[in-house]
């Protein structure tokens, strides 16, 4: 240590031969040149203090951005998170609605399948029964056409066999047995 002593001293320590010098020798220096370089220091460190000055204005200028935008970006991240809360709620909103719509679609489908299905096979029942009665009316119109012809005929026929076999004594015993028959059926009914 006493070398290093030695050699800031020796570096600082001029001859004094007529030249002008600085002794860096604190405890061998004298007011003047202390002023002096305190003086210096003043001088020049206001100028180093205003630059710092300066330059925390400016540093201070950059962290207020800085700080600013941070909160900016936090109120914008804090603004699209609630923007994108809303949205996820009208979207499940939307996605229940069309799960519904779905739903009741479908089920409504299904009821007119249904409906449409019975009112078909309603339709088709009354058709048939309709028809079996349509049916039924010419079956019996037709039976009751073959009777009448079946009469008519019968009765042609027998009025044909009556008019050729019928003489006065057959018809006047016929009308004889007929007179009696009716009698007969006054006296049952008294």
């Amino acid at each position: 240590m006493k070398n290093v002593t030695d050699s800031f001293v020796s570096f600082g320590h001029w001859p004094s031969a007529g030249s002008f010098g600085f002794n860096t020798d604190i405890l061998a220096t004298n007011p003047i040149n202390l002023s002096v370089v305190l003086g210096v220091l003043i001088f020049f460190g206001k100028g180093v203090c205003a630059s710092c000055l300066l330059l925390n204005d400016l540093l201070d200028n950059r962290k207020q951005r800085i700080l600013s935008t941070i909160r900016n970006s936090e109120e914008l991240r804090k603004s699209a998170v609630e923007q994108l809360e809303k949205a996820r709620a009208r979207l499940r909103k939307v996605e229940t609605e069309a799960n519904e719509y779905r739903v009741n679609g479908y089920s409504e489908i299904e009821r007119e399948k249904a409906s449409l299905i019975n009112a078909t096979s309603e339709s088709l029942e009354r058709l048939e029964n309709y028809k079996n009665e349509t049916l039924r009316f010419e079956q019996q119109r037709a039976i009751n056409q073959v009777r009448q012809r079946v009469f008519q005929q019968a009765l042609e026929g027998a009025l044909g066999t009556l008019n050729n076999s019928l003489n006065s004594e057959l018809h006047f015993r016929t009308i004889s047995a007929n007179i009696g028959i009716l009698g007969v059926m006054e006296e049952i009914t008294h």
